[in-house]
């Protein structure tokens, strides 16, 4: 791992991961190149941030999940190659229903040079500290949909105020939102905003 590269759970107590893809409960419909275990990995400046967001969440009432940090570029591959295969049906219903998925990098749900590759870009949620439940937030991670927008019409009210708890709550902390899926924010003073890396997470 590079010296500058942590897991995230080490210098971050408090905070629950579950590293989508890592797993076989992605997007793929299985574990993507360069994801050797389940931990989340990110720059020693992405935890000192996380911190922050960690006590604010709490603050509110909110525990902190994060599902992906940083990702190897050869993971960002692997998501290109599945794109150009045939539509099996595994995983459409859930993570891209209107769209197909050859149609993902142009729409801007996946990009071929990925912020998560610099190591400062995490997708996330909050849950409610007094139970461990998610929020509610009218849609899950990687629905590739236009509800997965910011400002996104036919959600719910409660929905809408946790998607703005989590933008607040980032955005006070350092991080700026991405249009296209509420659950993904990037450190504005990310330390390698010119470099891809492709160590893999092991």
């Amino acid at each position: 791992m590079h010296e500058d590269f942590v897991f995230v759970d080490q210098l971050v107590p408090g905070i629950r991961w579950d590293a989508k893809y890592a797993t076989w409960d992605n997007f793929v419909g299985r574990p993507v190149d360069g994801y050797l275990v389940n931990r989340v990995v990110g720059t020693k400046a992405l935890c000192a941030a996380l911190e922050k967001v960690r006590d604010e969440a709490a603050s509110l009432g909110f525990g902190v999940l994060i599902w992906d940090g940083y990702r190897p570029q050869r993971a960002v591959d692997h998501f290109l190659r599945w794109s150009q295969q045939p539509e099996d049906g595994r995983t459409k219903a859930r993570h891209y229903p209107n769209i197909e998925r050859s149609a993902m990098f142009d729409l801007g749900y996946v990009a071929a040079k990925s912020g998560h590759s610099r190591g400062s870009t995490v997708d996330l949620t909050i849950f409610h500290l007094a139970t461990g439940d998610l929020a509610a937030m009218g849609g899950d991670h990687d629905l590739m949909d236009s509800v997965s927008h910011h400002g996104a019409e036919g959600i719910a009210s409660d929905e809408a105020k946790n998607r703005q708890h989590l933008c607040s709550i980032m955005e006070d902390c350092g991080f700026s939102s991405y249009q296209y899926e509420w659950w993904h924010y990037t450190l504005k003073s990310e330390p390698y905003p010119d470099t891809y890396f492709d160590f893999p997470i092991e």
